[in-house]
């Protein structure tokens, strides 16, 4: 690392203490170390692949009707498309050492950056929620497994979950908290772990599997039902797309992780084994399964806890199913606890701290209901194309602010800065040429959710909003680009670190 980096770091967190506090916390400023090597980046990768919701994506992709080989490819290529995203949206957060919601000042304004933080906030609201429930679900699973006596609790409901829910989801509410709770550093060793224990899980079951059926009864030529060629390609475009999407979450708030990373480099290296690597070795394993599951039981489930609680021994039920359950804490955690976190502090940073914007989100998922939320499929259909109506705009506007309008250059100082002199100031605080760049972007993208006859572009709806986001963007600050094309940019202010 050139010596230019500690000094900008230095300067940095120097300049720290005389940053507005209407702007800066101790989370919010830029860290003084920037320790995470590309092993921990890709923990986090493992910890958000390795999921039950993770499973389920690969897995439903042969109900539309493809092969195994090219639910392989669709994907391989989709998560390409998320490592290519992971190492663009790094790079601010990085080079600053500040979190997404602080990045967005640099787009937004220094006060209209509490727009997307919010939108990205209440979105991980919801998430943490159904999370949650389904790690609560799977635990419910092992008690009554080994507790068959507690059947009882579950007859009677309350708010729609029953009593023993209540429990299961209570116990796992408070273990996410607590690890929560102990910061950074403890949710980094948290996901150094879980990741990789669902390896030794998942392969086991694939054993298992193998085992039972023998290589003959894994078909990778597996499809739930006959397509013409035409269909087969539109089907593996769209199950691309669907990958995309379902890492879409985290993928925008990346910044929040990548600001701990030691170089691009790292964080690079990071992607490129917890992405396209580990990503297709998990892929492989879940086919195995799948398949596997239509020649041992007679039709394909695509739910892990179902298979893993044919196993049929009690114990490897157990450890399966426990693993699972640290699965989902850990990308819990990852995607839908640190993001709010940031994003609410980011709102108010001397009366919300990093804690307390993650026990806002902690307690409002449980006003949500969110068992409810889940249990209805139109719901949750709904649900993930509005989430990708919100978040394709910002991704979009995020990228085509910091690469095209500023040339991949950010003042550190000016993002912390209140006054009409900091750079990010705009107007009153607000840029109104990003918000009516994501005004209309997601608007259409809102649309495609809801009216039927669109319904057909709606699993591209991140896409679509990438796409609007930054192309509204670049037209609309077409006059600024030409400015700093000519060279009306003030150099002198700008922290860049050299790669």
């Amino acid at each position: 690392m050139p010596k230019s980096q500690f000094s900008s770091q230095a300067a940095a967190s120097e300049a720290a203490k005389n940053y507005s506090p209407r702007l800066c916390n101790e989370d919010l400023a830029p860290v003084s170390k920037q320790g995470w090597s590309w092993y921990n980046i890709f923990s986090f990768w493992m910890s958000d692949v390795h999921s039950m919701g993770g499973y389920v994506v690969a897995a439903s992709f042969f109900t539309l009707g493809l092969a195994s080989w090219q639910v392989l490819i669709c994907l391989l290529v989709g998560i390409c498309i998320v490592q290519l995203c992971a190492n663009l949206v790094a790079k601010p957060s990085q080079m600053t050492g500040v979190p997404y919601a602080v990045v967005c000042r640099q787009a937004f304004g220094v006060f209209g950056a509490n727009i997307p933080a919010v939108i990205r906030g209440l979105i991980a609201f919801a998430w943490y929620g159904i999370q949650t429930y389904l790690a609560a679900n799977a635990l419910m699973l092992v008690s009554l497994k080994f507790w068959p006596a507690l059947t009882p609790m579950t007859q009677v409901s309350w708010l729609g979950l029953s009593q023993l829910g209540w429990i299961c989801f209570g116990i796992m509410w408070l273990l996410q908290a607590m690890v929560f709770w102990h910061g950074m550093n403890a949710i980094k060793r948290f996901i150094d772990i879980a990741g990789p224990a669902v390896y030794v899980v998942m392969g086991a079951l694939a054993g298992w599997i193998v085992y039972k059926t023998g290589f003959d009864g894994i078909s990778f030529t597996l499809a739930s039902k006959s397509l013409s060629g035409g269909e087969q390609a539109w089907q593996m475009i769209t199950a691309t797309a669907l990958v995309v999407s379902y890492f879409s979450g985290p993928l925008l708030n990346f910044g929040d992780f990548a600001r701990y990373g030691k170089s691009m480099g790292e964080i690079r290296r990071g992607n490129r084994w917890g992405l396209p690597f580990n990503f297709l070795l998990f892929s492989i394993v879940t086919v195995v399964i799948v398949s596997g599951t239509q020649s041992l039981f007679g039709r394909m489930i695509i739910d892990p806890i179902e298979t893993v609680s044919m196993v049929g021994n009690d114990l490897a039920v157990a450890i399966g199913l426990l693993t699972m359950i640290t699965a989902t804490i850990g990308i819990n955690i990852v995607a839908n606890f640190v993001s709010p976190a940031f994003d609410f502090s980011n709102c108010s940073p001397q009366k919300i701290s990093f804690r307390t914007g993650g026990m806002i989100a902690a307690v409002g998922s449980v006003l949500l209901t969110p068992w409810n939320l889940f249990q209805s499929p139109e719901l949750i259909h709904y649900t993930l194309d509005v989430l990708g109506a919100f978040i394709g705009p910002l991704f979009g506007i995020l990228l085509a602010d910091f690469y095209l309008l500023k040339r991949s250059k950010i003042s550190v100082d000016d993002l912390f800065d209140d006054t009409p002199k900091g750079k990010y100031w705009y107007k009153g605080g607000f840029n109104p040429k990003a918000i009516a760049a994501l005004l209309p972007s997601v608007g259409i993208g809102l649309a495609i959710s809801f009216i039927p006859s669109l319904h057909a572009v709606a699993n591209f709806s991140w896409f679509i909003g990438v796409a609007l986001g930054a192309g509204a963007y670049r037209w609309i600050a077409r006059d600024e680009m030409a400015a700093r094309a000519g060279g009306d940019y003030r150099a002198d202010v700008v922290m860049q670190k050299e790669q």
